[in-house]
């Protein structure tokens, strides 16, 4: 499991993760791993998932075939994941299937995204959100969505800053995940702001 954030505040938004990987009762901490950073970029954005630990290198690995992707809107989004989800079942092997009654197949996969455009998160069905303020997936989010609602609208901080507290509360009270964490600050587009 894991914490994974992303904040919008001002002209900057922000993703930020924790590091630690677990495969049931067991951790496998920062100082193990040696690719615990959960963030990558890929079409001028950075990218970082919850759940199955082999979504991130399956993610990664369609994000480089691909290259007729746009994440810079929220309809942009959909339709590149939409164009994804046949490449995951047929060359990645996804099972597709979650819940009997679901309308539609999974993909299987959660993810943050933080661009020039704002901050977006994917779920299964391929539902796309866009956030004006910040949000959190992975095992510590509750915590780390209540740590920043309590401190987002300090004009003291910036959106590195809590982002931050976001996963450092993730991180001081999920049993999932653990320091240090990667934070990356991206500038928004003059029309994103």
């Amino acid at each position: 499991m894991t914490t994974v954030v992303v904040v919008r505040k001002g002209n900057q938004a922000v993703i930020a993760a924790d590091s630690l990987s677990t495969f049931g009762d067991t951790r496998m901490g920062a100082h193990d791993d040696a690719c615990w950073n959960k963030i990558f970029e890929a079409h001028g954005s950075h990218f970082s998932i919850s759940g199955s630990a082999a979504h991130d290198l399956v993610l990664q690995s369609l994000l480089k075939k691909v290259k007729t992707l746009n994440f810079g809107s929220r309809m942009a989004i959909f339709e590149s994941f939409r164009k994804l989800h046949p490449k995951l079942k047929e060359d990645f092997y996804l099972k597709p299937d979650e819940e009997e009654d679901d309308p539609y197949e999974s993909s299987q996969l959660t993810a943050l995204i933080a661009n020039q455009s704002g901050i977006y998160g994917v779920y299964s069905l391929r539902e796309v959100y866009e956030y004006q303020r910040f949000w959190g997936i992975g095992s510590g989010r509750d915590y780390a969505i209540g740590a920043m609602h309590a401190v987002y609208d300090d004009p003291a901080l910036s959106a590195a800053d809590i982002a931050r507290i976001g996963v450092e509360a993730g991180c001081a009270f999920d049993v999932s995940s653990s320091l240090p964490m990667t934070q990356y600050v991206v500038e928004l587009n003059k029309d994103a702001e």
